[in-house]
């Protein structure tokens, strides 16, 4: 069985899986019974998390059984799921003696296997009972957007049929329609239903490390609206292991007043030029993530420009680095969009720095490196720059 780095802080002791009955002293023992599963399958503990990650652990199930042993310094929320294949069920790694078991029918989803784990029993776990609860609004939500795709089953169709045809106008007429807009009515009802009810249940869970959880398990992603969530959970909370990743996945770089990591960027002859170089003789300094293929980014160039010529005199300088793989692509985009402030193609890893996970990203910074604003576009940049400026 292997472990990651990363498991090696979060756990106390060594994972292994062994053809034991016993659980370590103060430990955790999983004993797994899976019929349906091939021979020599691997059984994985994933994270849950928002992150693409390595399994925590994994280990061969021969003839459907396997066991994990180990020992947790607190629990961990972990997805059972068998490797190269579809299918999961979730549970609470924590010091006991847990049992899996169940039968699993495989199912062919283009080619990979899927197995319908969610429906495997789980005893001996109190906090995968309790994570089980809490989860059921996920189902709720699931039911309620499947009732409305089954209510408007035949516009979609027809919208996917005209948009196989690449026939736009149709597509536009039929979202036009009285029906079309009553399908967009139920969807923005149905979004706002989501979101009213995940807040409530995450609320109803902010003194623990259950908040933080809930907003990861609840979600595939979080965006900025989520932040207010995160600010109302308790200081206990936001300490926890799940706050913590909450924060590192709401707040990036930090929050307005955190410094800013420093970096260093290649210019065209090679030459390497740090942040702190680039912020000299300069009072605010926004820094633009971007790439050549990317629309929203492009849209954005023009008030860029005209905020550049405004307050450029005034101590305002634009950084835009630029994450696309081909130097060419970025140079073309460069010259057809004739930028005058730096330009940078990311040759040194400072969106993986700055935890970029997509483009348009921007940060304005003070002179000391010192965050004043993220992610400020349009009316937005240029109100926070007259504030700064005038």
């Amino acid at each position: 069985m292997k472990v990651t780095n990363l498991m090696q802080i979060l756990l106390l002791g060594t994972l292994t899986a062994a053809c034991t009955s016993q659980a370590p002293k103060d430990g955790y023992l999983i004993s797994g019974t899976i019929e349906g599963l091939p021979d020599s399958a691997y059984v994985q503990l994933m994270p849950v998390c928002h992150e693409e990650s390595d399994p925590i652990a994994d280990t061969l199930a021969i003839g459907g059984k396997f066991t994990f042993t180990g020992k947790m310094e607190e629990p961990r929320a972990v997805l059972l799921t068998v490797k190269d294949a579809y299918g999961s069920r979730r549970l609470m790694l924590e010091n006991a003696a847990i049992e899996i078991k169940g039968a699993v029918v495989s199912e062919d989803a283009n080619g990979t296997p899927s197995y319908n784990l969610d429906e495997l029993s789980v005893s001996g776990s109190p906090l995968t009972a309790r994570y089980d609860s809490l989860m059921t609004v996920r189902g709720r939500m699931d039911a309620l957007f499947n009732a409305n795709q089954q209510k408007h089953k035949a516009l979609l169709d027809a919208i996917q049929e005209a948009y196989q045809a690449k026939d736009q106008a149709k597509v536009a007429e039929l979202r036009a329609s009285e029906a079309g807009k009553q399908m967009a009515e139920d969807e923005m009802r149905f979004f706002q239903t989501v979101d009213s009810v995940y807040h409530q249940t995450v609320m109803e869970n902010k003194d623990t490390y259950w908040g933080p959880l809930l907003m990861i398990s609840l979600t595939s992603y979080m965006n900025e609206g989520m932040r207010s969530w995160y600010e109302e959970l308790s200081p206990a909370a936001q300490a926890s292991y799940y706050g913590k990743l909450v924060k590192d996945e709401l707040y990036p770089t930090g929050k307005i007043g955190d410094q800013m990591p420093g970096f260093s960027v290649k210019d065209a002859s090679g030459k390497e030029i740090t942040l702190q170089e680039l912020c000299q003789g300069k009072k605010y300094i926004l820094i633009d993530f971007w790439a050549s293929w990317c629309a929203p980014c492009r849209k954005e160039i023009p008030n860029i420009k005209n905020l550049y010529a405004r307050y450029a005199s005034k101590g305002f300088e634009v950084i835009s680095i630029s994450i696309d793989k081909k130097k060419a692509d970025w140079e073309k985009a460069v010259k057809e969009e004739q930028l005058k402030w730096p330009n940078f193609l990311d040759e040194t890893g400072v969106a993986k720095l700055y935890k970029v996970r997509a483009v348009p990203t921007m940060y304005l910074i003070d002179a000391e490196g010192r965050m004043v604003g993220d992610n400020l576009r349009g009316e937005a940049l240029a109100e926070k720059l007259a504030e700064l400026f005038n």
